[in-house]
């Protein structure tokens, strides 16, 4: 178990502190896990999985004591050979701010030394401001731009390229 996660709802001046845990993200956990993205991505998430199993990556879940996922990410290996690479990361939206996102990149940068590595890189959409933020509070500086596209699912299942300019940030770990 780890650090709770705390959260003020200030209509009723009401703290609620919930237990967490960070394990692997397992293929049983990818219904649960709708929030983080659609359909598609959530099966793209399941290949990754596949590639965790053996070895070149890690897919992490904080989990409340249900042992339900409420925050998920992954390490890329393959990306560069001194580094590990974070990527979807991504937190239930209700529980945004709770210190869930601190949580899963400490425990990501811990996999990271823990394979003998000692830098953590990532990139992050230059219109995402508040994940930058996050990242700088956590020791992470910029070193470059470089654009990214992906395919996205509508709300009416139609697929489309999602284009767009990312920063490029990176610690030493």
């Amino acid at each position: 178990m780890l650090d709770g996660v705390t959260t003020a709802d200030d209509s009723a001046d009401t703290t609620v502190t919930m237990r967490v845990s960070v394990r692997d993200l397992l293929p049983r956990d990818l219904p649960a896990c709708t929030w983080a993205g659609s359909a598609t991505h959530l099966r793209h998430v399941g290949r990754e999985l596949a590639r965790a199993a053996m070895g070149e990556m890690d897919y992490l879940a904080v989990c409340t004591p249900v042992d339900v996922p409420v925050a998920i990410g992954g390490i890329d290996y393959q990306v560069s050979e001194e580094a590990g690479t974070l990527w979807q990361l991504a937190v239930l939206p209700a529980l945004q701010s709770c210190g869930l996102g601190t949580l899963l990149v400490r425990a990501a940068e811990r996999r990271i030394r823990d394979r003998g590595l000692s830098r953590a890189e990532l990139a992050v959409e230059e219109d995402n401001v508040r994940a930058r933020a996050l990242y700088e509070r956590l020791g992470y500086v910029a070193h470059g731009r470089e654009p990214d596209a992906w395919d996205e699912e509508g709300p009416d299942g139609s697929i489309h390229r999602h284009e767009t300019m990312c920063v490029l940030m990176r610690k030493g770990l």
